[in-house]
């Protein structure tokens, strides 16, 4: 098992929550995700947002785990951010514009949220490539 900075893993985690908080929230792409998901106000409002916002914690956590044990140790910044924007763009956007072709869901959809993902593993990757 490589080495792992497991505080760097925690805010690594933190930041692709923060990233996600951001990103669907009215001042980004709330209404367009709303919107081309087909969400609305009161499917958001029947969620209990202590189970949302918890599973969507540990499951950054989970990806921040395995990015750290992907990267390696003391990838650098250049590597980690270039990996994440990989990972985010080539892995994670590519596979959602695959299911949104056979879905049939939007290409704002799929731009909103590849959109996401791209810049959370590239910001993920750039805190685990510096912390040491």
């Amino acid at each position: 098992m490589p080495e792992v900075n497991y505080l760097a893993v925690v805010v690594a985690a933190v930041s692709g929550f923060v990233v996600g908080g951001l990103w669907y929230s009215p001042i980004l792409f709330m209404k367009t995700w709303m919107a081309e998901s087909g969400v609305t106000e009161d499917d958001m409002a029947r969620r209990n947002p202590a189970k949302v916002y918890g599973v969507a914690l540990i499951l950054c956590l989970i990806a921040a785990f395995t990015f750290a044990l992907f990267l390696g140790p003391e990838p650098g910044l250049a590597f980690g951010a270039g990996a994440g924007f990989a990972a985010g763009f080539a892995w994670v956007a590519a596979s959602f514009g695959v299911n949104y072709l056979f879905e049939a869901k939007s290409f704002k959809l799929f731009l909103v949220n590849g959109g996401y993902h791209t810049v959370q593993f590239t910001v993920m990757g750039a805190i685990l490539g510096v912390w040491p």
